[in-house]
């Protein structure tokens, strides 16, 4: 896979225009876009379908948690909008990740992932929310992504601190997508398990998601080549 194939820029943003400007400056540069529930609720579904309309893969991070048939409409919608990506949350077990992975077979392009530890959660936060049994979050990311990969879907959403054990679980054929990394010397902000992006890659990963780090860059298309650059190194 091409270095530039490996990244997803995320649209972190409240509104339309300011998701556009950044898609219209990094020009030809980024392929490849996330879409989260901030944006979708502010801008709505044609958003998407421009992306889509402009030759560019979209990443909808919608981490579905519902009951299975609710969860299958929303893949479903996702795969008629062209998106590449749609994520279901792990915790709500094998019955939505099923559901998932069974509507999306309509869509050949389209890929269920599977989130499983939120970046900014750890150990304690699990603990928090009834977790118990498990001695840290790396284990509790690998036993569900270990549900993840016999519910059917196509890979799963984790910390760059989990993309090897996950490689070595799941095999050389799963997506890893990586959120939560940073370039060298910046801060992780709300990322608690966070990395840089080629320790994600040359860990396992086959994708990493990153966001500040060029969308909020003072020349997107610097810093997005700059990302790249650490790949191809």
């Amino acid at each position: 896979m091409e270095p530039t194939d490996r990244i997803i820029v995320a649209l972190d943003f409240d509104n339309r225009r300011a998701a556009e400007e950044v898609v219209d400056r990094l020009g030809e540069e980024c392929r490849f876009y996330k879409v989260g529930i901030e944006l979708l609720t502010a801008a709505g579904p044609e958003l998407i379908e421009h992306l889509v309309a402009k030759g560019k893969e979209v990443f909808l991070d919608l981490k579905l948690f519902e009951i299975p048939n609710s969860v299958a409409g929303a893949v479903r919608a996702a795969g008629a909008l062209g998106v590449s990506m749609v994520t279901v949350h792990s915790m709500g077990g094998t019955g939505i990740m099923s559901a998932a992975a069974d509507a999306a077979r309509d869509f050949p392009r389209l890929r269920v992932l599977a989130l499983t530890v939120v970046t900014s959660m750890t150990g304690s936060d699990l603990a928090d929310v009834g977790v118990t049994g498990v001695t840290s979050t790396e284990e509790q990311v690998l036993r569900l992504a270990k549900l993840a990969e016999g519910a059917g879907v196509h890979g799963v959403i984790a910390s760059p601190q989990e993309a090897g054990p996950l490689r070595r679980a799941l095999g050389p054929d799963a997506l890893i997508v990586t959120p939560g990394v940073t370039l060298p010397g910046e801060s992780a902000g709300e990322h608690a398990r966070s990395g840089t992006p080629r320790a994600a890659v040359d860990a396992g990963a086959s994708h990493v998601v990153v966001g500040r780090t060029v969308t909020r860059a003072a020349d997107p298309a610097a810093a997005f080549r700059l990302v790249r650059a650490g790949l191809e190194q």
